[in-house]
């Protein structure tokens, strides 16, 4: 009996208890509320929304600014790969054949890529370590890299001197008869066999016996120039006539072997000196 009436006169003290902690939640609450409005009130009245307002106007103003696209300027564009429509006719040597004109075979090409050139590289990684120096070839204002599938962009020095001179002739002449915005365009440089056994899924006559493996070889597109404006389009048998000339001079001059591939459509040059 002692013991139930303990319990019994706890309980009061126990709701006093719980009492009190309540009123203290919602005193704090309410003051934490209050505080909230008080700085919300501060922070508004700090704040001057016409200035804001004009500001917000300013920066939208100066989006709208650099978002504007240029006015088109069609003597710097993008260079496309390919021939914009129509063309105006250059004065070329129309009488060149091709074919008879640049006919040096392929044993040629391979005596003198094996003379002048490196030893052949199994693998792309090979690239790093080759018998004698080769360069990195890149897109510059003389002639355009395609994008390679089955070789890597490195020739050997004389080699990569040809190509930039070969150009830098093209631009010249194409500038001396007329003008027109034009580069070469190289399709094809050293092949390791590697890049040989993925050529050959591609195409089942693709030899491996070729100048390529030497880095003394590239290939030059003769149906497709990079133009780089169309404010003087040119037709791609003009280029090309005009490219055949370039390529029968340095050939007579001893500094290539050159070979008209029909089927790939692009010039086989072999450097020789």
């Amino acid at each position: 009996m002692a013991k139930k009436r303990i319990i019994r006169d706890r309980r009061p003290r126990l709701r006093l208890v719980v009492g009190i902690l309540t009123l203290l939640s919602i005193a704090m609450a309410v003051i934490m509320v209050t505080t909230a409005f008080r700085m919300r009130d501060d922070l508004t009245e700090s704040i001057d929304f016409d200035q804001l307002r004009l500001d917000m106007q300013a920066d939208s103003a100066r989006a709208s600014e650099i978002l504007r696209p240029e006015p088109r300027d069609t003597s710097a564009r993008i260079a496309l790969d390919g021939m914009p429509p129509g063309g105006h006719r250059l004065p070329v040597d129309r009488t060149i054949r091709l074919g008879r004109e640049f006919a040096d075979l392929n044993p040629i090409h391979i005596a003198t890529a094996r003379r002048m050139g490196i030893s052949p590289l199994m693998s792309d990684d090979d690239a790093w370590f080759p018998t004698r120096p080769i360069v990195k070839v890149e897109t510059c204002q003389n002639y355009y890299i395609d994008r390679l599938t089955h070789s890597l962009p490195y020739l050997v020095p004389e080699a990569a001197n040809l190509l930039n001179d070969i150009g830098i002739a093209f631009r010249d002449s194409l500038a001396a008869r007329g003008g027109g915005a034009y580069r070469i365009k190289a399709t094809s440089l050293l092949r390791t066999d590697a890049t040989i056994r993925r050529l050959r899924r591609r195409n089942v006559n693709a030899t491996t016996n070729s100048a390529h493996r030497y880095g003394t070889t590239f290939d030059i597109s003769y149906s497709n120039f990079i133009c780089d404006s169309d404010t003087l389009p040119r037709t791609a048998e003009d280029l090309k006539l005009l490219l055949a000339e370039v390529l029968r001079d340095m050939r007579s001059k001893g500094r290539c072997w050159v070979k008209h591939e029909r089927k790939q459509a692009c010039f086989h040059i072999t450097v020789r000196q």
